[in-house]
């Protein structure tokens, strides 16, 4: 039997409005969901509600999606990734961590567990989980909670190094082959689940990593499946130059010529296009690109940040037309604090703080995501949607004054307001408890797993380094 609940005189809630396309507010109303999809968002529910939740002091707002992730590696490199950069390949010190530093696969099922907990206590609802395929891995996201679509992502090359500046390639076809074909067998296995809750995006994991042929037919099963498509591409200027030196084409480029670019092809950064003032390459056309193909983008500010980096900027993609996801790509898995980075960095990049606003990065949090997923019950407070919602308590210190609720939430409260998760109509998170999983234990785990990762990395290090000469403590030790 089914059951209604319904949050009654909420004091705010971010509404779905359909003629204009956009989030509105709506101060004092009640939404009511179904089993698992939500049945009312309006002035007053007349209907009956076997559980009711007084809204006095909450604002009800869509589920936030994560569109892109790493939740299986990312939760290790806490303490070691965040002033970790190589000056002499552009700051980034993507390559050389992902060669000398990775956890181990008894560890990884922890790190997904830490992953998902945070996604859940910042208000995440939906992840694309971009990970290697791991034992279990359907029966984890099914566990959490969540709404997981599963992108086991796979390759024709691993990246290498011999020295601090050149990115070296290991190539290795069938192995791509071997990939593309397990990940195809589990997106067939996770949508078939019963929870209902998980599906699959097909993911050759970089566009400088995989064959021209890999990519093309990634590309043709992912339609042949109706499922998206995810690619890194323009994530670096070293992955730049590689594709000009093999093509003489920016990635966005060599992507739309080797026609793997339409809307359902989600890109992850895209930040390194043509334009970019890092590049200073002699075309304007991967923006126009972008567009025309109604391909997708992620946007993942934390991480690239980092190393000095930002894209040239959000509000200029979204003018342009681009639709625009938000991911994490990054620990804390908190979306939050990605939209609040995302607005200063494009005010930055832009000189102009009209470049963007809360309102824009909201929706590409939330409507943004679910498009690029294909998924238009997703991320709005409308009849008919999926009952994935987030109440945020605004009797809380950080939100308050509450005078622009979404406002306050990225610019000062973040996932410290965040009170209850609903996904698929139950119940996941409530008062800081992840309901569906042990954080501390996982926790636990991923701290012995780091160890065992540092504790590994001379044999991994092109200069047999140990993790401390590779990312050195933030202040010395005492002896």
């Amino acid at each position: 039997m089914t059951s209604t609940t319904c949050v009654r005189n909420a004091a705010c809630i971010v509404a779905w409005d359909a003629t204009n396309r956009r989030h509105a507010y709506l101060m004092g109303g009640d939404v009511a969901f179904t089993a698992d999809t939500i049945s009312f968002v309006g002035k007053r529910y007349d209907g009956a509600a076997d559980t009711t939740i007084d809204g006095t002091d909450l604002m009800v707002m869509p589920g936030l999606i994560d569109l892109h992730s790493h939740p299986s590696t990312e939760p290790f490199y806490r303490g070691v990734r965040e002033e970790h950069g190589v000056p002499a390949m552009y700051m980034s010190g993507l390559y050389e961590r992902s060669v000398a530093l990775q956890p181990d696969a008894a560890a990884r099922k922890a790190g997904k567990q830490v992953a998902f907990c945070e996604m859940l206590l910042s208000g995440i609802t939906s992840v694309a989980d971009l990970s290697g395929i791991d034992e279990g891995w359907i029966d984890l996201a099914a566990q959490s909670g969540l709404r997981v679509f599963l992108a086991p992502s796979y390759a024709s090359a691993r990246w290498r190094l011999e020295n601090g500046w050149a990115l070296k390639y290991s190539w290795d076809e069938a192995a791509g082959r071997r990939g593309l074909d397990a990940a195809l067998a589990l997106i067939g296995q996770a949508a078939s689940h019963p929870s209902g809750r998980l599906s699959g995006i097909v993911s050759p994991a970089q566009i400088d990593a995989c064959t021209t042929d890999l990519l093309r037919d990634s590309f043709a099963a992912a339609e042949a499946r109706d499922v998206p498509l995810t690619v890194h591409c323009a994530q670096s200027v070293n992955e730049f130059l590689v594709m000009v030196d093999r093509h003489g084409l920016s990635p966005v480029q060599f992507a739309h010529d080797l026609g793997i670019l339409s809307p359902r092809t989600v890109l992850g950064h895209a930040m390194f296009i043509d334009e970019h003032s890092w590049v200073r390459w002699h075309t304007r056309t991967d923006l126009g690109i972008l567009v025309e193909t109604g391909t997708n983008v992620a946007h993942c500010p934390s991480p690239f940040a980092r190393y000095g980096h930002t894209l040239e900027d959000f509000g200029r993609y979204c003018r342009a037309g681009v639709n625009l996801g938000i991911g994490t790509d990054v620990a804390p898995h908190n979306v939050i604090e990605e939209m609040r980075l995302a607005a200063i960095l494009a005010r930055v990049a832009a000189r102009d703080i009209t470049t963007t606003s809360v309102g824009a990065l909201f929706h590409a949090a939330t409507v943004g995501g679910a498009e690029a997923l294909g998924r238009s019950d997703l991320g709005r407070l409308a009849v008919g949607a999926k009952a994935d919602l987030v109440l945020v308590d605004l009797a809380n210190p950080w939100m308050r004054p509450a005078r622009d609720p979404l406002r306050s939430l990225v610019f000062t409260a973040a996932d410290r307001a965040v009170r209850t998760v609903f996904v698929h109509g139950e119940k996941v998170m409530e008062a800081g408890t992840v309901l569906t999983m042990d954080h501390a234990a996982a926790l636990a785990e991923v701290a012995e797993g780091q160890q065992r990762m540092l504790r590994d990395a001379p044999s991994r290090d092109w200069a047999g380094r140990t993790a401390e000469q590779i990312s050195p403590l933030s202040l010395p030790l005492l002896s």
